[in-house]
Formats: structure tokens, sequence, C-alpha cells
């Protein structure tokens, strides 16, 4: 079947892609079962954090817990787990209580055939926050996690207190047209079939490529942390759940449009790599929340709380206790 390029950069053949790669799709996801038994492995654990399970929405999420004071959680985006955070857990967990899940079908959380749009993602936060038992929580989302929790904060106002979108693209405003200047990975993860075709055996080949286009600086983001995240999405069915993510777009951004008019009355910081969205996510703010700060952090491109970790936690840190 010739499949062509333009269709496939932009995501929008999915059905064709569907026979094209079905063989493949089918057994990526059959590898997707919620009853997993999921392997417990606890890398990096920062001193002083434990790390918990719990049933949070009908999966079994685990999450890392670090610190005392108001009630923090951080969402990690893609192909990261909660380690992305364990920088920040270190410098926050002084003043906050903080908490780091993995997202449903990351890390050591229950993988599921489905439930990766953003207000799935948003529902098994609110499930965690109240699990916790901590009333509101200041929300810190990065890439899919920044996607979710900005569903999150309009879905559920009430749970919470102020909002952190680390360098990602409300749903919606992504440009994923390669030949019109959009980032050509969105086109190519949501494609059927086809990025677990062509990374099968390559996972931290792969990750690592991503991430070495994405950051500011060779050696951001460490080979020990590039390590833990292939090891977890090297496992079976654990790449298609990430591409899930990508595929769920089009339906995030008409849940988006469909709030309309409706404003963010909560506190709201956008905080980014210059080299990575830049403005961008503040200019999109605007029309859509009451109280925006913005923060664009120098030579740093998007793993901007890894990349900039002491920058990061200062600027959130001053943010949240203002």
């Amino acid at each position: 079947m010739t499949i062509p390029r333009r269709a496939v950069l932009q995501g929008s053949l999915h059905a064709s892609l569907a026979v094209a790669c079905g063989t493949a799709a089918q057994s990526n996801r059959a590898a997707a079962r919620p009853d997993e038994t999921v392997v417990e492995r606890f890398a990096g654990l920062p001193h002083g954090a434990r790390s918990d399970f719990a049933q949070i929405n009908g999966i079994r999420m685990h999450y890392v817990t670090m610190g005392s004071g108001p009630l923090v959680v951080l969402l990690h985006g893609w192909p990261e787990t909660w380690f992305s955070w364990r920088e920040q857990m270190r410098r926050l967990g002084s003043d906050f209580t903080v908490v780091a899940p993995d997202l449903r079908g990351c890390g050591l959380t229950e993988l599921t055939e489905q439930g990766y749009d953003k207000r799935t993602i948003a529902a098994d936060v609110r499930g965690l926050i109240d699990h916790l038992g901590s009333g509101p929580a200041h929300v810190v989302g990065h890439d899919m996690g920044g996607k979710a929790a900005f569903v999150m904060a309009h879905l559920y106002p009430g749970s919470v207190d102020k909002l952190v979108l680390a360098d990602c693209l409300i749903p919606g405003t992504e440009n994923a047209d390669a030949l019109n200047g959009g980032a050509w990975h969105y086109g190519f993860h949501m494609a059927e079939g086809i990025p677990e075709m062509l990374t099968k055996g390559r996972e931290r080949d792969y990750i690592a490529a991503q991430i070495a286009l994405w950051t500011r600086g060779d050696g951001a983001i460490s080979e020990e942390a590039i390590t833990e995240y292939a090891a977890h999405y090297s496992k079976p069915g654990r790449m298609t759940a990430g591409f899930d993510y990508y595929r769920a777009l089009s339906e995030d951004a008409a849940l988006v449009a469909s709030f309309g008019d409706r404003r963010l009355t909560m506190p709201v910081m956008a905080i980014t790599g210059r080299h990575g969205v830049g403005d961008t996510l503040a200019r999109s703010l605007e029309g859509r929340a009451d109280d925006v700060t913005s923060v664009v952090l120098k030579n740093c491109g998007h793993f901007v709380a890894e990349e900039k970790a002491e920058a990061f936690a200062q600027a959130v840190s001053r943010f949240l206790m203002s």
C-alpha cells in the first residue's frame, strides 16, 4: 500500500495505516492488558521518598511521595516517568508534600488498552488527589502531563489550587504539519502501528534521539535517566501507551474547544524553555486564564525541570508560596 508522505506527517490516515500495519498494532494492543503483573522497580528514589501504589479510577497507579506541607502533584510527559521529577522532589520537598505519579500506561502504573485521552488522565489525577485526602493541590504538568493538567483545571477546578504548565501546548494549539513548520513527531506517533514497528528493539535509541532533539546542550538529560525511561517503555505494550497519548490529541482538542470562553480562575504559571515552546504557551493562555505568570528559561529546551533544575524549582516555589 502506498501511503502519501504528507498524510503520514499529519497523522491523518489512521484507517489506512491500520490496514497496512494492522497485525503489528493488534499485537501491541494485545500486550496492553489491564491485569498485567507489574514488576516493582524503584530506581533512583530520592532520600526520604517512598514509593506507593493505589487503586485509582479503576487502575493500579504508582506514585512517589516526599516532603511535608501543601500538596504539589507533578505530572510527567513523554517519554518520561515519575523519575523526571526526582530533582524537583529534592528541592521542593522541604516546603511541600510532593507527589509524582506514573501516568496511566507509564512506568509502574497499570497498562490499559484505552484511556489516554486527557479527560481520562485528568480523572486519574483527581482520583489520586482524593485518595491522598489533602484537599486541593497545586498541579504541575509537563508536556502530555501539562495537557492533562490544563484539562483537569477546567473539569475539576475545585481540586486545583494553583496550576503550573511546563513547556507544553494546550490541546488544539499544536502544529502537527511538518510541511508547514510543525513538529514531525506528532504525525509519526499518531500513525497506527507505524512507530511501534520502527522502534521495536530500538526503544532506547529512539528515546535518546528524541530527548537530544528537544534539549539545549549535550548531557542535559543524564544517561541514567534515559536508561530508566527506556527500561519502562521497552516493556510490551508500553511504547503503544506512550504513542496513544498522541493518538488522543484530536479528541483532546475537541474537548478543549468545548470549553468555549470559560476561563481558569486559579493562578496559572507558564514556565518554558527559550528553545522549547518559548512564549507560545503564555500567549495561548491569553483569554483562557485570569491570572497568568510567565517564565521563559534562557538556554533551555523542552525538558525544563531537568535541564534547569535549580532555576525551575526557585521559580515554581516562589509562585506556589506567593
